[in-house]
């Protein structure tokens, strides 16, 4: 009787933080559900009526939909196969006795902690800016013509500004996970003449297939919602070559006025987001089981 009074008091006392963690989701969740089942343009007020799907029909029809969908994707996968194995790279040289080691540890991590429109201001105008920038003055140093980054490789830029934040968060993950890795281990293997590269893809990299997959979870789903480095650099342009699904529901709630277009946009790419998140939670669960 005492364990299940416990047991209920315990419940009682939690039950209010989780009445309002349901409704801190719910409630917005409902509202944009609301919004995109409705024609509501903030330059046409009183015009507001029920539309049911049509607003969704909109944006999967809009010819930038696809372009955003692709330019998602390819920012999310681009940025993962960069930090993924630049980050392995830096967890081995970071592992390896030097002096210092502490302070280059800092300095290779404290890119995380910079804010991301920080940082895509610094590259916008500190290394890819094509008259003043720092790649400019290598290039015609070398007698190069200088390379407009930003409006001739967009997406490839915004890949690496945001691949350069988020590789030290991938370096610090994996270097936790090497350092986890018995040394007696790789000793052993080299007294049986195993070379670097044997040590390293039969010993290492088994050992770091747990932290990788970590890694992509997390890393994908903040890289879903990427938006300040697009805004404070192209702003989704030329045309539509650097816009992602969260740049392209901006662009419609927020520049055209069309709250129930917007809101169709921000559920669809909801619900893009939960079936990556699905897909990622059971390739990890395989990866944790075997």
């Amino acid at each position: 009787m005492a364990t299940s009074a416990s047991r209920i008091a315990g419940r009682l006392m939690i039950s209010p933080a989780v009445v309002l963690l349901f409704l801190w989701m719910i409630v917005p969740l409902a509202m944009t559900i609301w919004f995109s089942l409705q024609h509501y343009n903030l330059l046409q007020p009183g015009t507001e009526r029920f539309v049911g799907l049509l607003n969704y029909r909109y944006f999967l029809s809009d010819p930038a939909f696809s372009d955003a969908l692709v330019n998602t994707l390819l920012l999310v996968g681009g940025v993962l196969v960069i930090t993924i194995f630049g980050g392995m790279l830096l967890a081995i040289l970071l592992d390896q006795p030097m002096w210092g080691q502490g302070i280059v540890r800092v300095l290779v991590i404290a890119p995380f902690f910079v804010m991301p429109t920080v940082s895509a201001l610094v590259w916008k105008n500190m290394f890819m800016n094509p008259v003043n920038g720092l790649f400019a003055f290598a290039a015609k140093a070398l007698g190069m013509q200088p390379y407009d980054f930003l409006s001739q490789s967009p997406l490839a830029s915004i890949i690496l500004i945001v691949a350069w934040q988020w590789l030290p968060f991938a370096t610090l993950i994996l270097l936790t996970a090497l350092q986890s890795l018995d040394s007696e281990q790789l000793e052993a293997a080299e007294m049986d003449g195993a070379g670097v590269l044997s040590r390293f893809r039969y010993i290492m990299l088994p050992h770091l297939a747990r932290a990788s997959t970590v890694v992509i979870l997390i890393q994908t789903i903040f890289l879903l919602s990427t938006f300040a480095e697009i805004l404070v650099t192209t702003n989704g342009g030329p045309g539509t070559a650097s816009t992602n699904l969260t740049y392209l529901v901006y662009m419609q709630s927020l520049l055209q006025y069309d709250v129930g277009g917007g809101s169709a946009g921000g559920i669809v790419a909801v619900v893009l987001a939960n079936i990556v998140a699905i897909f990622l939670m059971r390739m990890i669960g395989k990866n944790l089981e075997s």
